[in-house]
């Protein structure tokens, strides 16, 4: 293997960033943290803020920056917490305000900062503003700041528009009027549960703004945008065109967000240190997606292209050039990731024969190699943290977890699967708790007998516990690799440069000395002579390179490999 030329597309994190405390996020390993299933402190089988705090030396000598929290907010959780009923307050399934607070102040006293998810689309039925305005009626002023509107037809039956939810079915629900007449309708781009908030209402901005605030002066070090592209409408509420042009869709990727995330920015940067802004922003036009990216709007935004091409070179090697690509226009950092709390664990969707990963395509019964997932699993860690950029972490990866697809359908919550007719087993088998020690559930995840969601019984296997005493574990190949990534400088800021290989590899370098060469062939691969390995995902045969293996190299000089 030999450099290519830089295409001047892979600019190293540092590159655009100032250096310095202030630019932590450029690099950061971001572990989230979905707090029902991490780990229960009071015994009730769920996972509460008690149960994370006293788990805190586990994630310092995991080697993460930060951690994100789904919403541990007040919420009737219709869905997961994304329903949210109160900023201000901690559902009591997790605790209490202080809890928070105390977390907070933990994790930074271990060099661990917070970010926290923020929900600007939606809030709960159970939210004040939506009691009062379904008690205020149809046309009073508590309602402007949702999207009720009447129906169409003779007798308003119809709904407004035919808008789709993004789980599946109508985008609206009917009220009911005091005297028991059928009333107005309201706007849910997800469950009837999460109605629509009508940015175009000042106070809720002004509220948005004052939720940053209380937050903030708590101690967080920023926020995760739930759903950032979706918040404003056009207030004439038309259909969604055949093919829409850029900034011309209804409710989605509107160009008024911006001044909204300006605003954010503008008062995140009022803190010391400067809070960041991070975005769940599900584009598909790279310059679109990047436009959220500019200096003045979000620091970071997640790369979802990434995380759902299929195990393929030609695939991944693509979707990198174009993420690098689309940051360096506006001089942002990559993030990388391989999960989250809403997406099939990469074990069991790197052993299936389409390994790429669409809400369209969850289904029940679909065959999986799980032997083969786990190993593709290890060298996408590998590659994933070697990219320049931010890592995220979604917990139980680092522990090898598969989906659990076989949960009892009655005990199943997620309205993707509801919504979808039963057709979609939903997000729930990537949200099963974690198991830490023992051999049977649940696992040292709860002192109680009984978790929210049950564990497999074979993940006696894949305890916290047995796996930091096995050298060859998922858990001890994330430590090794998040040691590795903090020890060696040209991981935090080295720029990339391709490195020529046959077409079933990817090859690249990092700044003087490091490369990181993945085999995603069929055949094991050469190695390039004069390198020491660092690290690699399983065991190199004869000196090869094995398929689906990934190793980390360091050369005494340039990788001119």
């Amino acid at each position: 293997m030999r450099e290519q030329a830089d295409t001047g597309r892979a600019a190293g994190p540092a590159a655009s960033h100032p250096a310095g405390r202030h630019s932590w996020w450029t690099s950061a390993v971001i572990y989230e943290i979905y707090p029902r299933s991490f780990a229960d402190g009071n015994g009730d089988g769920t996972g509460d803020l008690a149960g994370v705090r006293s788990r805190l030396p586990y994630l310092r000598d995991l080697g993460v920056d930060a951690l994100w929290f789904t919403p541990w907010y007040r919420s009737p959780l219709a869905d997961g917490g994304y329903d949210v009923a109160d900023y201000r307050s901690i559902d009591p399934t997790f605790g209490t305000l202080a809890d928070a607070e105390a977390l907070i102040s933990e994790a930074l006293e271990l060099g661990i900062r917070t970010v926290i998810d923020v929900v600007p689309n939606h809030v709960s039925v159970e939210h004040e503003w939506f009691r009062a305005a379904l008690a205020a009626g149809p046309g009073a002023p508590e309602r402007d700041r949702f999207w009720f509107h009447p129906g169409r037809g003779e007798d308003g039956e119809e709904i407004p528009t035919r808008w789709v939810s993004d789980f599946a079915g109508p985008t609206w629900t009917r009220t009911t009027n005091p005297d028991g007449t059928p009333g107005e309708w309201y706007l849910h781009l997800f469950t009837p549960e999460q109605p629509d908030l009508n940015w175009n209402h000042p106070d809720v901005a002004a509220e948005h703004e004052a939720i940053l605030r209380f937050w903030f002066d708590r101690g967080v070090a920023g926020i995760r945008i739930d759903s950032a592209a979706l918040p404003i409408k056009d207030p004439a509420l038309p259909e969604v065109p055949p093919s829409p042009t850029p900034g011309a869709h209804p409710h989605l990727d509107r160009d008024e967000l911006h001044d909204v995330y300006r605003s954010w920015r503008a008062l995140a940067d009022t803190y010391d240190p400067p809070r960041i802004l991070v975005g769940e922003v599900w584009l598909p036009d790279p310059a679109r997606f990047a436009r959220y990216l500019r200096p003045d709007e979000m620091h970071t935004a997640f790369n979802f292209d990434f995380m759902a091409q299929p195990w393929e070179p030609k695939a991944l090697r693509e979707s990198i050039d174009t993420t690098l690509e689309a940051h360096s226009l506006v001089g942002a950092p990559a993030t990388w990731v391989l999960s989250n709390h809403d997406v099939t664990r990469p074990v069991t969707r790197y052993g299936r024969e389409d390994s790429s990963f669409s809400f369209a395509a969850k289904r029940f019964g679909i065959p999986t190699d799980l032997t083969v997932g786990r190993r593709r699993a290890r060298a996408a860690a590998l590659l994933t943290a070697a990219l320049p950029g931010s890592l995220y972490i979604y917990q139980g990866d680092e522990l090898g977890l598969p989906e659990v697809e076989d949960l009892p359908r009655e005990l199943l919550e997620d309205p993707m699967h509801f919504r979808s007719g039963g057709c979609d087993p939903g997000r729930d088998g990537c949200r099963v708790p974690l198991p830490w020690s023992g051999n049977r559930p649940p696992f040292g995840f709860t002192s109680g007998a009984t978790t929210w969601l049950p564990q497999p019984e074979d993940w006696h296997r894949l305890t916290v516990e047995r796996q930091s005493e096995d050298s060859s574990s998922m858990l001890c190949l994330y430590r090794a690799a998040l040691s590795l990534r903090r020890r060696e400088r040209d991981l935090r800021d080295g720029a990339l440069r391709w490195l020529d290989s046959p077409d079933d590899v990817i090859a690249f370098a990092r700044g003087a000395t490091f490369a990181c060469v993945v085999n995603l062939g069929l055949r094991p691969t050469p190695l390039p002579e004069n390198f020491t390995v660092l690290l690699t995902s399983d065991d190199l045969v004869d000196g090869q390179l094995p398929p689906d293996t990934a190793t980390w190299l360091c050369s005494a000089v340039s990788p001119d490999l």
